[in-house]
């Protein structure tokens, strides 16, 4: 493929229709997603209602069951009951990118044991301002 500006320009359009449409798409998604949660709500509450945890329609077989999350208020205390108890479990492994990026740039000289770095490009376009009032 040769790119002239003419290429450049089909291309940075189409990439520009696509981030709309993939917009649109999305907003369709979290329009649906809201009203799905009425339904879930009114589901929830018919099984209050029924005292059931389940049932069996001609549509399907419902399950209702409760699902835990956990939170803190208080990190610092938290790490430290972590320590102390010998429970690093509790924490997800994952690294937080953006604080490893700080700590690199400010000890160039420290790399810490098992790191890998992987570097993504990435393209971006903004719109002309004249096709914006079309």
């Amino acid at each position: 493929m040769e790119f002239n500006e003419d290429t450049l320009e089909k291309l940075m359009q189409a990439d520009i229709n696509m981030r709309e449409k993939i917009a649109e798409l999305e907003k369709q998604v979290k329009d649906v997603e809201a009203q799905r949660a009425k339904v879930q709500d009114a589901l929830h509450e018919a099984c209050k209602q029924l005292k059931v945890s389940s049932l069996k329609t001609k549509v399907g077989t419902l399950s209702r069951t409760v699902r835990t999350t956990y939170a803190t208020t208080d990190w610092p205390s938290l790490y430290k009951f972590i320590f102390e108890h010998n429970v690093p479990e509790f924490l997800h492994k994952r690294l937080s990118s953006n604080n490893i990026k700080e700590f690199l740039e400010q000890h160039p000289e420290l790399h810490p044991p098992g790191l890998n770095t992987m570097n993504e490009y990435t393209i971006s376009i903004r719109k002309s301002k004249d096709k914006e009032q079309e």
